[in-house]
């Protein structure tokens, strides 16, 4: 069994806000946003362990939380969000939709359970987890650089490579002068398309889970149906080096773009379309989908 704390912080909630979740020293992970909600770190902890221990799925987890709104969502009001169309008893939407769509889908096929602890009471790992929340939290708020920790890896003592933060993932720069909004989000959206092709981002699922959306889909040129926890399993260098050829970007709402490429390699070329989603000030990779281009005759 896997024995793990998930924790949150928001120091002015909101505010800088950090999220973490604790194994052992070896195996731990943590991120945040400039502003943030404590329960929007609370549930962010605990969907990252489901999605980085989905490599080892076949193994019970039990996540200890000092949230009781955390293990209430999602054990006991989340069926009837559901049946409801994710809105509560008053017919308000469910605050935290993203998050909590994340982790019902996560959730699927695995033996997880809750255990409620009481926060800041010295439970050793508990505070092993709002350490590392709260210094995330602090970082965003000083401006500096936040410790993401190792990640996981299957057996302990098999650290995975530190992560790092990828900055063009978790925060929208500023558009040059002279360069509007607009523009600078569509091509933004290009580089971080361009950047899910490089080796450094598709061996490192730091980097890679940080760019795409939690409901990400993608239906490959192959016909295989490609969900973000799929991905991040079985990713890894592309066999061919593939070119990319815009054929146009198109903002479909404030938040929406539509990204149309051309991939070309040595044994073919493709048709790709891909939805990226700003969430929390970050632009995503929602939905992808490749359709291979017949030979000329």
């Amino acid at each position: 069994m896997i024995l793990a704390a998930a924790d949150g912080s928001s120091l002015s909630n909101p505010g800088p806000a950090g999220w973490a979740w604790y194994i052992d020293d070896d195996r731990w992970a943590a991120g945040g946003w400039p502003s943030g909600t404590n329960n929007m770190g609370e549930l962010k902890a605990v969907l990252d362990l489901l999605e980085q221990t989905a490599v080892a799925a076949d193994e019970p987890l039990k996540i200890l939380c000092d949230s009781q709104y955390v293990i209430n969502s999602v054990t006991r009001w989340m069926p009837s969000w559901k049946r409801k169309g994710w809105k509560k008893a008053d017919g308000k939407p469910v605050l935290n939709q993203d998050l909590l769509k994340a982790i019902d889908a996560a959730l699927t096929g695995r033996d997880v359970s809750f255990e409620w602890v009481k926060g800041h009471a010295g439970h050793r790992m508990n505070e092993a987890a709002d350490v590392r929340a709260r210094a995330v939290a602090t970082a965003y708020q000083k401006g500096t650089t936040p410790d993401l920790g190792p990640g996981f890896s299957r057996r302990p003592g098999d650290a995975a490579a530190p992560r790092t933060p990828e900055p063009a993932a978790t925060a929208q720069p500023a558009p040059a002068s002279g360069t509007s909004r607009v523009d600078a989000d569509l091509a933004l959206v290009v580089d971080l398309e361009k950047a899910l092709l490089t080796d450094a981002v598709r061996t490192d699922p730091g980097r890679l889970r940080q760019l795409l959306h939690p409901e990400f889909t993608e239906f490959g040129a192959s016909g295989r149906i490609w969900t973000r926890n799929r991905l991040l399993a079985e990713t890894g260098p592309l066999p061919v080096r593939l070119a990319f050829e815009p054929i146009g970007t198109e903002r479909l709402a404030d938040d929406v773009i539509l990204l149309r490429w051309r991939a070309v390699g040595a044994h073919g070329t493709w048709l790709r379309s891909s939805v990226w989603q700003r969430v929390e000030g970050s632009w995503r990779c929602r939905f992808a989908q490749g359709t291979p281009v017949p030979p000329e005759r």
